[in-house]
């Protein structure tokens, strides 16, 4: 029985864990007795949507519809095995690493009972720390193979730190990414709690709206512009995440009238972001005269120009004049185009 596994024949092994070396021995177990462990970062994400604690039954379906166990599916069977043992710990056989493994090792034994009712496992002690398995995960998921989204990543880094009280910047050291980058994850993780939104598909939208600064000076302007972003997410309202990524900003710098239309609902996405682009937000045009009358007035210009040999004095004299002629033209032409659209 599991519960003996420690007296069981096996291979004896330990495992490093923040300092500690962990005892353990690998052995084969009845598939049956385990267990999945319904805080595993991907399985949280997965199957807890809604708030509420899932059953076995419902976690093996939900991971059997995932690819990456359809792979392991027929990985496994391929190579008549696991390549890697799944980690469990004594006691409840809570599979701890190797969620997914265990999911598709479980639809095999339902085709074939008998060639499927071992599963190898490396057996952790009944009383390991909850912390240690966290940093358990962490090493095999954030600093070792990097499996998990970034979704899964962040609510790790989120409840690290708020279930089990640990510093932030002292999981990013453990899991050897930038404090940043934590940061950045556990706050998107957040905003999306706050908002009641707990969808992995959205984490792009919320991922990038957080990390505009364009965007973030309309955040702080428009009060009720994330309610209105996060009602639109939710309702697939938005374009794709690539989309969303470049043409938000440019909304948001563009006219506050238009801005304001747009979270009132008085204007679309799409023509909002038109809206912005026509009155010269992106307007490549512009830009470069924008570029070329900064460079003007700039007192160091005026320098540049003197402090050059009359050679090439002569030179700039002619090319100014030649931009002096066409901005002429070009401002009547713009001149006349407005007062034919009645917009004076």
């Amino acid at each position: 029985m599991l519960e003996k596994a420690s007296t069981q024949s096996g291979v004896a092994g330990a495992l490093r864990l923040k300092g500690q070396d962990i005892p353990t021995r690998t052995v084969d177990v009845d598939q049956r007795k385990l267990q999945f462990y319904v805080d595993n970062p991907r399985i949280y994400s997965l199957v807890r949507a809604e708030g509420k604690v899932p059953d076995q039954e419902e976690i093996w379906k939900q991971l059997l519809g995932h690819q990456h166990v359809q792979e392991l599916i027929h990985d496994i069977r391929s190579n008549g095995g696991l390549i890697d043992p799944v980690v469990v710990r004594d006691g409840d056989f809570v599979v701890f690493e190797g969620n997914s493994r265990l999911a598709a090792y479980r639809f095999l034994a339902s085709k074939d009972p008998i060639a499927w009712a071992k599963i190898r496992c490396t057996i952790l002690p009944s009383g390991i720390d909850e912390k240690l398995i966290f940093a358990l995960l962490g090493q095999y998921h954030v600093k070792g193979k990097k499996d998990w989204a970034p979704y899964e990543k962040a609510g790790f880094l989120y409840r690290r730190q708020k279930e089990h009280g640990v510093d932030l910047s002292t999981v990013a050291l453990d899991l050897g990414i930038p404090n940043a980058d934590a940061k950045h994850l556990t706050a998107v993780y957040k905003f999306m709690m706050d908002h009641d939104d707990r969808d992995r598909d959205h984490w792009s939208y919320y991922d990038q709206y957080l990390r505009s600064s364009r965007i973030k000076k309309a955040r702080e302007e428009f009060a009720n512009l994330d309610d209105f972003i996060v009602g639109e997410i939710k309702k697939g309202a938005m374009p794709k995440a690539l989309e969303f990524r470049d043409r938000l900003p440019i909304i948001c710098t563009g006219p506050k009238k238009n801005l304001k239309r747009y979270i009132d609902g008085k204007v679309k996405f799409e023509d909002a972001y038109e809206n912005a682009v026509d009155a010269g937000t992106e307007n490549s045009a512009l830009k470069k005269l924008k570029r070329f009358r900064e460079w003007v007035v700039l007192n160091d210009t005026e320098d540049d120009l003197l402090d050059s040999n009359k050679v090439i004095r002569d030179k700039m004299v002619y090319e100014l004049k030649e931009i002096e002629k066409r901005s002429k033209k070009l401002k009547m032409l713009l001149e006349d185009r407005k007062n034919e659209l009645g917009q004076e």
